[in-house]
């Protein structure tokens, strides 16, 4: 690999890295409890919610480390679990307001480290990496790098 594309990976790496402590951060001062990864699983859920399984396949986990993870967000009142209306055997996780306040603040935070880009960068550039990186990345889901 090039002297470039070598750069171009930490630095894309470290535009990540950064995006999400600078979310976590902005998040921490409102919902203390919550860490980057409940973001990824919020992610999933949102909407019409998601199983234990369709949680371990987006974060590339096991079922036992999502349903851990489900277990810590029902216990601090983000998610809830409900009868799944397909299949009696499992249940789907879905957002409680608690977790859709969460939700949008995440939101909010991640506009304002993105604002902050588009102050350094101007609004023209920011466009033109969303576009290139649209280009080059693969649609799909959002989930840490463990």
């Amino acid at each position: 690999m090039s002297t470039v594309g070598l750069s171009l990976v930490a630095l894309v790496l470290s535009a990540a890295n950064s995006l999400v402590a600078e979310i976590d951060a902005r998040m921490s001062h409102v919902f203390p409890d919550i860490r980057p990864t409940h973001g990824f699983v919020f992610t999933r859920v949102a909407g019409a919610g998601a199983t234990i399984g369709q949680i371990a396949t987006h974060l590339g986990v096991t079922k036992q480390a999502a349903s851990q993870l489900v277990d810590e967000l029902v216990a601090k009142g983000y998610v809830v679990k409900v009868p799944n209306p397909s299949d009696a055997r499992s249940r789907v996780v879905t957002l409680t307001p608690r977790g859709e306040s969460a939700t949008r603040a995440a939101d909010i935070a991640a506009t304002e480290v993105i604002s902050g880009w588009t102050e350094t960068l101007g609004p023209d550039a920011v466009r033109r990496m969303r576009d290139d990186l649209a280009r080059v990345v693969p649609p799909g889901r959002v989930r840490p790098t463990w």
